[in-house]
């Protein structure tokens, strides 16, 4: 190329990209009829990793631990992961799991139980403090085998390969990753999510939606179309599914199309070829759920917005009209008037599926802002972010 045509392609390029995704999914009504086949493939005795009662109320728990009996494959049980998970109880497991001789991690649940699991999975493996991978200390080299059943329809967890896990002691929510911590299997039987309320069901919703903006909104290239349209058709559907779910949370149709793109927002296809990506909503939201203990979703409900209006106020809204033509339907000739009829719309629906989109909705305080900042720093410069501390504070005063 001569320096004319390299100027005029420099930054809005597809990048270069390596695809890897070894994860097995079964996807349908009674998945889990496969687990036995599929765990005795893997191990023999594996650490069943779950959540405090949902499982239990819900019949699921029975129906897994009769197939293990019946199977009789062994198994010790590692209960009461929380909606953040903590380090504590990830220490706990990785004690358990090698005081039982347990050769592989079943994890049952959400997002956070799959994300304990994978760090169990790497810390069975591992002589040091499992918190190493996790402040970049260490690298996961090793781990045991992990097989998942999904019970709610978010993270993505289920077919990527990282994991997030909270240190209570220093208020510290950071995510670790490696390819040995892909899971093998993944069982997703959108019926195991007809039981999770509509306010959980939401902040699934957003989550899932907020993977795909991270890539979306912040990439540097327009060109990778095919990309654009993979994460466009992505949000279409969680925004039309959850429409309907928020009318009859029993929809399995509804409830299927949620699982499988709440699967696809984070398993990596939702950025290929995108340029320069940073993941500063769930930075600055990592923040807010280490601290204040808050749902996920909830807190992206609350960062997303205001990161919008932070970027209309810097000139920033090619990317934000392009999803409000082609996701929100939304008309109009003047640019910045559509970006902001994007976030309002955006803004609205969030309260209209039961979500907070202020912190005075959840009781954190204005005069919060610089410690929730502070604390967000350490994740944006351990993720090499371009955001100082006066913009953080900037965006969190967009939504107080």
């Amino acid at each position: 190329r001569d320096s004319a045509t390299a100027k005029r392609t420099e930054g809005n390029i597809v990048e270069n990209f390596l695809f890897y995704n070894p994860v097995k999914i079964i996807f349908g009504k009674e998945s889990i009829k496969n687990a036995a086949r599929e765990i005795a493939r893997y191990g023999k005795k594996p650490l069943f990793i779950y959540g405090a009662y949902s499982i239990k109320k819900t019949g699921l728990y029975d129906k897994i631990v009769k197939i293990l009996k019946e199977n009789n494959i062994d198994f010790a049980e590692h209960s009461g992961v929380k909606s953040n998970p903590v380090l504590s109880h990830t220490q706990e497991g990785i004690k358990k799991a090698r005081e039982n001789n347990c050769d592989m991690i079943l994890a049952v649940g959400g997002g956070s139980v799959i994300d304990e699991g994978k760090a169990i999975a790497a810390g069975m493996k591992y002589e040091g403090n499992v918190w190493d991978f996790f402040n970049g200390t260490a690298n996961i080299k090793h781990a045991a085998p992990i097989i998942t059943v999904l019970t709610l329809a978010a993270t993505g967890s289920e077919m990527n390969a990282g994991c997030v896990i909270t240190n209570e002691e220093t208020k510290q929510k950071l995510s670790a990753h490696s390819p040995k911590i892909f899971p093998a299997v993944s069982m997703l039987d959108p019926k195991n999510t007809i039981s999770v309320s509509k306010e959980y069901t939401a902040y699934g919703v957003i989550d899932a939606l907020s993977h795909v903006f991270e890539g979306y909104f912040t990439t540097q290239t327009d060109s990778a179309l095919i990309t654009d349209e993979i994460c466009e058709g992505i949000c279409r559907t969680l925004i039309k599914s959850m429409n309907t779910l928020k009318e009859n949370l029993l929809n399995y149709d509804a409830r299927a199309n949620v699982m499988w793109s709440a699967t696809l927002a984070l398993n990596s296809l939702q950025r290929l070829g995108y340029k320069n990506t940073e993941f500063i909503n769930h930075a600055i939201e990592h923040s807010l759920s280490a601290i204040y203990d808050i749902p996920h979703g909830a807190g992206l409900s609350i960062v997303m917005p205001a990161w919008f209006k932070f970027q209309i106020s810097k000139g920033k809204t090619k990317r934000i009209v392009k999803f409000g033509k082609n996701v929100l339907n939304i008309d109009g000739k003047d640019d910045k008037a559509i970006a902001k009829e994007t976030i309002k719309t955006l803004e609205n629906w969030f309260s209209a599926i039961g979500a907070p989109i202020t912190l005075k909705e959840v009781n954190i305080p204005e005069k919060d802002i610089p410690k929730i900042a502070e604390n967000a720093m350490g994740l944006i410069n351990l993720w090499g972010m371009s955001y100082a501390k006066k913009s953080v504070e900037e965006i969190l005063r967009k939504a107080a």
